[in-house]
């Protein structure tokens, strides 16, 4: 499913990747986070081939973003990043080896603080 089939013609593919094998995206599961300008932003994590499953979280609602680099990770400079959220279906979510981890951390720490001003969320407000 390409994002903008699945999400409209106006959304925007901040950035993709795969699972990968050496080093190689030799996978069925592919992460995005898109936005659609002015109204949402998300993080995406399609899986499977035949049978797929897709889960949506909004950026709002990430709590905690975490990196794992295993020595194996890091010769083919790939890293397991950890998301936890108040999603209710999607409470951890973790993007399996990925290619740098620790920009794509960074990403989503930005894209988090950039989405909770655009809605004057604060975190202490999230736990209502």
């Amino acid at each position: 499913m390409s994002a903008k089939t699945g999400y409209g013609p106006d959304v925007n593919v901040l950035w993709h990747d795969r699972k990968r094998w050496c080093g190689l995206p030799l996978s069925f599961t592919r992460y995005r986070i898109i936005e659609k300008p002015t109204k949402w932003l998300k993080l995406i994590v399609d899986r499977g081939f035949l049978s797929r499953t897709v889960e949506e979280i909004n950026m709002f609602r990430i709590e905690d973003v975490s990196v794992v680099e295993t020595f194996t990770n890091r010769m083919w400079g790939t890293g397991t990043v950890t998301v936890l959220s108040k999603d209710a279906s999607a409470p951890e979510v973790r993007l399996v080896r990925i290619l740098k981890p620790k920009q794509i951390r960074n990403m989503i720490t930005e894209l988090v603080e950039q989405d909770r001003k655009s809605r004057n969320v604060s975190v202490g407000e999230m736990h209502l």
